[in-house]
């Protein structure tokens, strides 16, 4: 990966100068007392390289000035300069030693202030590629296992019958987490429930997470946080990867990855894969516990840059799959004596650009994407068939003044269903927005981040969603606040009705707009290779959407659904070992027709162990999870689940220019099934017949393939 290129691009996005007299600024770099070449320095949004003297002369607007220097394997340098009108300034820089660099750039690409990840007043989460790898490696095919795995997130089955799943953050539903890719609503405004099994891994660089009310960044659809996945970029060298995984439960994944660079300025990448899964009825019920599906992937990206502070960016990709659950051939339903097919064929299409250009002092940026989605769903006897269009663009402006950053820009979101079988639901919604950003340094201990905006829904009204987050440090701690409101635009497109459908769904009164407000606070300590954080959290929705199972009725809550907890991260790294530590505690609660409870599936307690040996050789790892009690809905067998922990051990080999995997995941062959019957003894009133999915159904699963890189 060009991460050089990277974070000089993303640094100068966020780099602007206060004044317009020229001055110069000579950057001398050093490394260990001896010059470094070749190191890309970034003034006020000009990027420059070092010569053999490890020295580059760069333009400067007169007054305070922004220097940062990165070169691969030394950690990235900023240091505030005071240019001055026809004096040349001369900045002496000590490069120190660093392994890897991803998590600034990661930072940088979330938070729209190129700030490194530890300076940044929000905060933010970030799997690095290396994380990423090892995740890949356990399922190919899509990013459920590298999201569920990381600490105060939770993927949870929606659909036993077809597998759909969700991701919750901190207890949220998993409609209030918003999916981008590159920072580009390229999933529409929601991923639904099969979106998340649609992305495979191969081509992503870094994964950042944003936890809590995000709709001051992203507007509607960012109540519960923002999943934002960043593609790899081309080296300067081309690059082949071929992955082929096979399972014991069916799974066949194939995967292809290429990487070249068209010029000096241009390059692109390359992703397709196929992959399926045979039907598969692990507990001999008659019930396909694991749906068949065929689907194939591809994603072209296209990147120019002119190395001054110019930049384009261009993807597009498709995704089709056929996916069919239900019972298996020459089996049927106890209860009726007949078969039932549950399927689902989805088409998808979506285009994205990223454009970037100087105006001055300023950074102008523009964005834009598009989606098409299309699914046929048959839920028995019914079919349902629709069609989702999405559309988004945002123009902003970024300059970098003393000790502040600014942002500001304007977004339009376009999000229109049309399903064709139950046209009562169709809808469109239209919702321009405008926002600002302003990041402070206020002394050397003291950051703050205050942003807002206001949004106009064509069918809901006005929204301000403000977020002010301060970062504050002495020695090795660290600690971060942050508060924040914003709202969520309702449709019929919850967890539970892409789940049953919308054909036998009622809808009691026009809907309300969800609001909601979120605060946190972390306390992070690092001690060299260690590092120790304790997040406490809360939220609050208002006017809550709620799916009464019992009736199948859709419809807001008179009470707001609350949501607190804690979660603690312990990681260290000290190579070739990497262990990670996580525990999350929360209790989500509502009221419905006056009964306060537990939000269902939710666990209070979550564990999380992971240990990572890893050399030049290749790779050994041990992870165990514990997953704590929850309260279920519409379950006949019991109203609470049982605790269970998975265990599982990843081995990667490097032989020749091959590298062979193999991944043994649940040893404890967890099964929801070995406690009650996946399959209900009658059709519930929403017209599924089976339970909710609240533990593995697959069981124990081994996979193994080979990895070629060339």
């Amino acid at each position: 990966m060009n991460r050089i290129g990277l974070v000089a691009l993303l640094a100068g996005l966020s780099m602007g100068a206060a004044g317009q007299e020229p001055g110069r600024v000579r950057v001398e770099v050093r490394a260990g007392g001896e010059p470094v070449a070749g190191a890309t320095v970034v003034v006020a949004s000009v990027t420059q390289v070092t010569d053999e003297g490890g020295i580059a002369v760069v333009p400067a607007a007169a007054g305070l000035v922004q220097v940062t220097v990165v070169h691969e394997g030394f950690v990235p340098v900023t240091v505030p300069v005071t240019s001055v009108e026809n004096i040349e300034r001369v900045v002496r820089i000590e490069l120190e030693p660093e392994l890897t660099i991803e998590e600034e750039v990661t930072v940088v690409a979330s938070t729209r202030t190129g700030r490194r990840i530890e300076d940044q007043p929000m905060r933010v989460e970030a799997l690095d590629r290396e994380e990423i790898e090892e995740k890949m490696l356990m399922t190919p095919g899509d990013i459920v296992m590298m999201l569920n795995e990381m600490g105060g997130m939770r993927v949870q089955t929606t659909s036993p019958s077809l597998g759909a799943a969700s991701v919750r953050i901190q207890g949220m539903r998993g409609r209030y987490t918003r999916f981008l890719s590159d920072g580009l609503p390229l999933y529409g405004s929601q991923p639904g429930g099969m979106g998340l099994l649609q992305i495979p891994p191969m081509d992503l660089g870094q994964v950042e997470v944003i936890k809590g009310v995000a709709s001051a960044f992203h507007g509607t659809g960012a109540m519960g946080g923002v999943v934002n996945l960043l593609s790899r970029r081309p080296s300067d060298e081309s690059e082949r990867e071929v992955l082929f995984n096979r399972s014991t439960r069916g799974a066949t994944d194939g995967v292809l990855w290429l990487s070249t660079p068209l010029s000096e300025t241009w390059g692109m990448t390359l992703l397709g894969s196929v992959h399926r899964q045979d039907l598969t009825d692990v507990d001999g019920d008659g019930w396909a516990d694991m749906a068949h599906y065929d689907r194939g992937v591809v994603r072209p990206r296209f990147f120019w840059d002119d190395g001054q502070g110019r930049s384009f960016f261009l993807t597009a990709g498709g995704a089709r799959e056929s996916r069919t659950g239900g019972t298996v051939v020459n089996r049927t339903l106890p209860a009726t004596g007949t078969s039932y097919r549950e399927a689902l064929d989805t088409s998808r299409h979506d285009v994205g650009v990223l454009w970037q250009t100087l105006a001055g002092p300023s950074v102008v940026t523009a964005r834009a994407a598009f989606a098409q989605l299309w699914h046929d769903h048959t839920f028995g006897e019914t079919l349902e068939r629709d069609r989702r269009v999405t559309g988004f663009a945002e123009l902003a402006v970024r300059r970098a003044s003393g000790r502040h950053t600014w942002v500001a820009g304007a977004a339009v979101e376009r999000d229109a269903y049309d399903p064709a079988d139950v046209p009562r639901f169709e809808y469109a919604f239209t919702t321009p927005g405008f926002f600002v950003q302003d990041d402070v340094d206020v002394r050397s201990w003291l950051a703050l981040s205050m942003s807002g905006r206001l949004d106009r829904h064509s069918e809901y009204g006005w929204f301000f969603s403000p977020r002010v987050s301060a970062l504050l440090r002495s020695g090795d701690w660290s600690t971060r606040l942050s508060a924040g409101t914003g709202f969520f635009g309702p449709t019929p497109l919850t967890e539970e009705i892409e789940a049953a459908g919308l054909t036998r769904l009622t809808v009691d009164g026009p809907l309300q707009a969800e609001r909601g407000r979120s605060v946190s606070i972390d306390l992070t300590r690092s001690q060299g290779p260690a590092a120790y954080t304790a997040t406490f959290f809360g939220s609050r929705i208002i006017d809550p959407v709620h799916v009464d199972r019992s009736t199948y009725t859709l419809r807001n809550l008179d009470q707001p659904t609350t949501n607190w907890g804690m979660e603690l991260l312990g990681t260290f790294r000290q190579p070739p070992f990497a262990l990670t530590t996580t525990y999350t505690y929360v209790r989500s609660r509502e009221r419905s027709s006056g009964v306060i409870a537990d939000v269902a599936q939710t666990p209070r307690h979550s564990l999380g162990f992971v240990a990572m040996a890893e050399n030049e050789d290749g790779r050994i790892g041990f992870e165990l999870y514990r997953t704590g009690r929850q309260r279920l809905d519409a379950n006949p067998y019991r109203d609470v689940s049982e605790p269970y922990t998975v265990a599982g051990v990843l081995v990667e080999r490097r032989v020749g220019p091959l590298r062979l995997f193999v991944n043994l995941e649940n040893l404890t062959d967890v099964r929801q099934q070995r406690w009650d019957p996946i399959l209900r003894p009658d059709r519930a009133v929403d017209g599924r017949w089976t339970v909710d999915a609240w533990a593995p159904l697959d069981g124990r699963v081994i996979n193994g393939g080979v990895r070629v890189q060339f």
